[in-house]
């Protein structure tokens, strides 16, 4: 691909990403609220206002990551939503919902984007393949976020089920959670079997399901 290309390509995905972060991180700042958390909502984090939720290094990393791999991947993330547990009356519980909240809004917008596809992909190329992307996005997005390690949403998915006791212990595994999740990223990186084995997998299923899959 030449340079033009690619950074025609990375102005595209940018925007649709940063959409998918923002909602994403607001849906956990929100659920938290409505629970009974005021912490995201005082930190000013229940806002669209993309500003209020960029991580500097996330975006660094999503500019370096793509443009260094030629547009074959990318790597970023957002700023996390404060969250204060004890606010909630079952913070287990409380947790639980609040991490389930995210993914599920990542998984709905890919429903709102596959629905989309359905209507207009014999409209416009350009479209489809936009609507196409914010799919994926949002696919890969619920799907890596589901992952049941600390300090990822699955991991306080997986936590509302444990007992009282396990659950005690399960999160002071947080600490440990970045260098698990990034242990994560270096294999699916170095290995790309083990990416097209599982979120490369769920991807190519719901694919299926569009136009043209």
């Amino acid at each position: 691909m030449t340079g033009n290309g690619l950074l025609v390509q990375f102005l595209i995905i940018s925007p649709l990403l940063l959409v998918s972060l923002v909602l994403h991180e607001l849906a956990h700042g929100w659920v938290a609220w409505k629970l009974g958390d005021p912490t995201a909502k005082l930190h000013g984090r229940l806002t669209l206002n993309p500003l209020k939720h960029l991580d500097t290094w996330g975006t660094v990393m999503l500019a370096v990551t793509f443009l260094g791999s030629g547009g074959r991947f990318f790597f970023g993330w957002a700023k996390p939503v404060p969250i204060s547990p004890w606010h909630f009356k079952d913070p287990q519980r409380g947790m639980m919902l609040v991490g389930a909240a995210g993914p599920l809004t990542n998984y709905f917008m890919a429903l709102v984007a596959g629905g989309l596809i359905w209507l207009t992909y014999t409209w416009s190329m350009w479209l489809a393949q936009t609507l196409y992307i914010l799919f994926a996005l949002n696919v890969i997005l619920g799907t890596i976020n589901l992952i049941p390690i600390p300090p990822l949403d699955g991991s306080r998915v997986l936590g509302g089920f444990l007992p009282r006791e396990a659950y005690a212990r399960w999160v002071t595994y947080d600490r440990y959670g970045n260098f698990v999740f990034m242990g994560l990223f270096v294999v699916m990186i170095a290995f790309p079997v083990v990416f097209d084995a599982t979120i490369g997998a769920v991807l190519t299923w719901t694919f299926n399901l569009l136009p043209g899959g």
